[in-house]
């Protein structure tokens, strides 16, 4: 379970359609949709799960799978005070970017976290239960 999710959004990109002898305006069309990375966060535990799998995306771990990229599958759950699922977002094609650990810092009463930030290529939201 993560403390806090960002970066769960999508947008359209557009693209100008300028018509000859129609200067007042230009015309806008839907292009490509842009989905920004995920961000997950939560308090350091005793497993090693997220690192291990930013791992096998890059360097050796790569290598090691033949450098071949293993894109994954995932879902985003919204969970109501009294436990019930509210919303999921189910994620498509998505590989680990970045790995953060926690800062160190004794003057700090913050608890010590980590972070994973994932690629993805789209998601759909359900309210499905």
């Amino acid at each position: 379970m993560f403390a806090s999710v960002s970066g769960l959004q999508v947008s359209v990109q557009t693209e100008d359609l300028v018509e000859g002898g129609q200067n007042g305006y230009a015309r806008k069309l839907p292009g490509r949709m842009e989905w920004p990375n995920i961000v997950l966060s939560r308090g350091l535990i005793q497993s090693d799960n997220l690192f291990d799998w930013f791992s096998k995306t890059s360097g050796e771990g790569f290598a090691a799978a033949g450098n071949k990229l293993k894109r994954c599958t995932g879902a985003i759950t919204a969970i109501g005070s009294d436990g019930s699922r509210m919303r999921s977002w189910n994620l498509t094609g998505c590989f680990p970017v970045r790995w953060k650990g926690p800062d160190f810092n004794v003057t700090s009463s913050d608890a010590i976290s980590e972070e994973l930030e994932i690629a993805h290529e789209g998601f759909r939201s359900s309210t499905q239960a």
